[in-house]
């Protein structure tokens, strides 16, 4: 009789299986596509940070992963100075591209964008960023049982101020780096690190590993996109599933606000040869 039953269960899922394999389209309707701004102005430490780039694009229909560059608009950032920086398209590619930048700790920055008859503005300090200190290896049993390497990255946080920095891991293995978030409430002034794990760690590889100097608000802003994308990794400029508001403001319609957001900091980098 138990074999019986057994019998019926496999049959019945084998059936199912052979059901599931029949792929249905679901016919969804597809809303007016908005303006995607991704103007993180990163200034690499130990250069003249001249060179930046702020991309524009579309959003497109569920179905499709194709990114649609949004050409044809005018881009500028203004310091407290008034002095303007323009970022000029490389032709047909979203791209927006400023030769003559001038990065500055602590100065105010505002971002205006005119696209299709719209005008996007947003204003951002530009953030300090701690250096990383040291990198530190160790080789543990994961969760599978397997050798698992784990590295660690220091940086020295500011005792005088409330800090937020973003992390960032690129692995060769990886198709997409890979970001956190963290504070520094339960850390003030004393040496901070972030943590990578991943069986995809292998000798020989280089890691590239980063850190941020970011403000509180988006701090939040990436923590909402890296739990979008799911075990704290994925592409936080990728388009997003739910609908997350950025601090870019349509002022000629508010009601048809972009996504993205309009942010400014140092960015120390490392590259660390995977022992």
């Amino acid at each position: 009789m138990k074999k019986i039953l057994l019998y019926s269960v496999l049959f019945f899922t084998t059936i199912l299986s052979i059901s599931c394999e029949e792929v249905v389209d679901i016919d969804l309707n597809n809303s007016e596509p908005k303006l995607v701004i991704d103007a993180i102005i990163k200034w690499q430490k130990g250069t003249s940070g001249e060179n930046q780039t702020i991309k524009l694009s579309l959003t497109n229909d569920f179905y499709t992963n194709n990114i649609l560059p949004a050409n044809g608009a005018t881009v500028t950032v203004t310091n407290s100075s008034n002095v303007v920086f323009n970022f000029v398209e490389v032709p047909t590619t979203g791209d927006y591209v400023c030769t003559n930048f001038q990065p500055v700790i602590g100065e105010i920055y505002r971002l205006e964008i005119l696209y299709e008859g719209a005008v996007y503005t947003a204003s951002s300090a530009l953030f300090a960023t701690p250096d990383i200190i040291t990198v530190e290896q160790e080789t543990v049993v994961g969760i599978s049982g397997e050798d698992e390497i784990q590295i660690k990255y220091f940086y020295q946080d500011n005792g005088a101020e409330e800090n937020y920095y973003l992390l960032g891991v690129k692995n060769p293995n990886k198709q997409i780096p890979e970001f956190g978030v963290v504070s520094d409430e339960f850390f003030q002034g004393n040496v901070m690190f972030g943590f990578y794990g991943s069986s995809e760690t292998e000798p020989g590889i280089t890691l590239d590993l980063s850190v941020q100097g970011v403000s509180k608000s988006y701090h939040n802003y990436m923590n909402k996109l890296i739990t979008i994308a799911g075990s704290g990794s994925g592409n936080p400029f990728a388009t997003p599933p739910a609908t997350i508001r950025g601090n870019i403001t349509n002022t000629t319609n508010n009601n048809n606000y972009p996504l993205g957001y309009f942010h400014l900091s140092e960015i120390d980098t490392v590259n660390y040869l995977v022992q």
